[in-house]
């Protein structure tokens, strides 16, 4: 746009309502669904480790525990939450580390921020409602079941998984 129509615009802009000008800005600026995932590994497994992994309706594909934040939720206490909700791991969010990177943009319009959590399997049973979660379990790394395209993904993006390889940060 050149310079002066540019301007021009802003200037527009400018001289509309504050309440106005909110409105034109939550129109045009993308949206995104923000959400916290837990990456769970067995601390009792010997290497290459264990993976905690859900199967939700329908049942497709493994995935993570993970979930939207409600609003004004912190990051890592909705990731905590979700484990609970899940998979009845109980975790405080203070042991939660956050990932590296730690927010992943997904293609089809939402951010996970991504947590990692070590917890011994033995000392937390595995609960699933059959409702929200079908099954629960813990996986080899090196012998994962097969995952759900966005878990599959953002494993990658870790070193995890089918797409280890192919993902970079």
């Amino acid at each position: 746009m050149p310079r002066r129509l540019r301007g021009a615009a802003y200037q527009a802009f400018y001289r509309l309502p504050h309440s106005m000008r909110r409105r034109i800005v939550r129109f045009i600026v993308p949206k995104y669904l923000v959400g916290a995932v837990c990456i769970v590994r067995d601390a009792e497994a010997a290497d290459p480790g264990r993976l905690l992994l859900l199967r939700q309706p329908p049942g497709r594909g493994w995935g993570l525990p993970a979930g939207l934040l409600k609003k004004a939720e912190q990051p890592a206490v909705g990731a905590a939450r979700e484990l609970r909700e899940e998979s009845g791991v109980d975790i405080d969010p203070a042991d939660l580390t956050p990932a590296v990177p730690n927010a992943i943009v997904h293609t089809k319009g939402w951010v996970d921020t991504v947590f990692l959590a070590t917890v011994p399997a033995s000392t937390n049973p595995l609960v699933v409602d059959g409702g929200e979660v079908l099954e629960a379990d813990w996986f080899p790394l090196d012998d994962l079941p097969p995952l759900t395209p966005s878990t599959a993904y953002l494993l990658g993006i870790y070193g995890i998984g089918p797409h280890a390889a192919q993902q970079t940060p």
